[in-house]
């Protein structure tokens, strides 16, 4: 019997690659999204089922797994894909907004998981791999909200890990950095601001934080599946999967300087610093 794989958001990005990368390698695929209605192309590949999850929306948890195991038997891995970022002044963020980056990122992302863990339990085998970002261990301006639903994400899956260990179920995390995706666009959300005091972070930062990176070449969405696809079937307990050369430069800063060496990197990235 062929591996199944649960994929959430899979209507374009990462998921869509992911969903055409393990059908290519033969896997039946449960490919999750909003409005399946409007899908074409997963349609047409073979042991790929289309169906509706909404991670804000319970009911269509629970009815998506079970049209999965309907289809197909079992689930062996789950990829929390979904998400989407906010992106902007934190002062001028609405209550809505700061809910909202956490009920898509964090709350949905915990409700599906806790939707798939009995029968992972059951079964006991299998991997539930969480898509984070390199965002979920080191910050940048304008990304407080984006940060802390990925930070989130982060704690969650290092100490579900320790959880699931004796069940024989494993969880990975896959950091991405910048990616050539449509994240950009319909995946993200700008909060507004006309507060002045303002002006020098929201009018400098997009320059300077391509400056960081920008001699560094960008991963694809397929690159990203690949690399999914690795921590799926590695067998390994390795938890955490970096992909891009510039979430890989932002991580090794992390991780080899001082908190506050570090700090004085990302000041020299991002010069409108009051002096200290």
């Amino acid at each position: 019997m062929s591996n199944t794989v649960f994929i959430t958001g899979a209507s374009s990005g990462f998921g869509r690659a992911t969903a055409r990368y393990f059908a290519a390698q033969g896997w039946n695929v449960v490919a999750t999204m909003r409005t399946p209605e409007q899908e074409t192309e997963l349609t047409q590949l073979p042991n790929v089922l289309v169906t509706q999850l909404d991670v804000e929306r319970p009911a269509t948890i629970a009815a998506a797994v079970a049209a999965g195991l309907a289809r197909f038997g079992q689930l062996d891995v789950l990829v929390n894909n979904a998400g989407f970022g906010t992106f902007g002044i934190f002062e001028s963020a609405s209550a809505v907004q700061i809910r909202r980056q956490f009920d898509v990122n964090v709350f949905g992302l915990m409700a599906v998981t806790q939707a798939v863990l009995p029968h992972l339990r059951a079964q006991h085998r299998g991997t539930v791999i969480n898509v984070s970002s390199f965002g979920g261990r080191v910050a940048v301006p304008v990304g407080s909200l984006y940060n802390a639903s990925k930070f989130a994400v982060e704690g969650f899956s290092e100490s579900l890990s320790y959880e699931l260990a004796a069940l024989g179920v494993g969880v990975k995390i896959i950091e991405p950095g910048g990616v050539a995706t449509n994240f950009g666009s319909t995946s993200a959300e700008v909060i507004q601001s006309n507060l002045p005091e303002y002006a020098p972070v929201t009018s400098t930062f997009r320059t300077h934080y391509a400056q960081a990176t920008g001699h560094l070449p960008r991963s694809t969405a397929e690159d990203v599946a690949r690399v999914i696809y690795q921590a799926a079937t590695d067998g390994t307990s390795q938890l955490r999967y970096v992909v891009g050369a510039d979430a890989a430069h932002y991580l090794q800063a992390r991780q080899t300087a001082s908190d506050q060496e570090y700090l004085a990197i990302m000041r020299g990235y991002f010069p409108y610093f009051a002096a200290e």
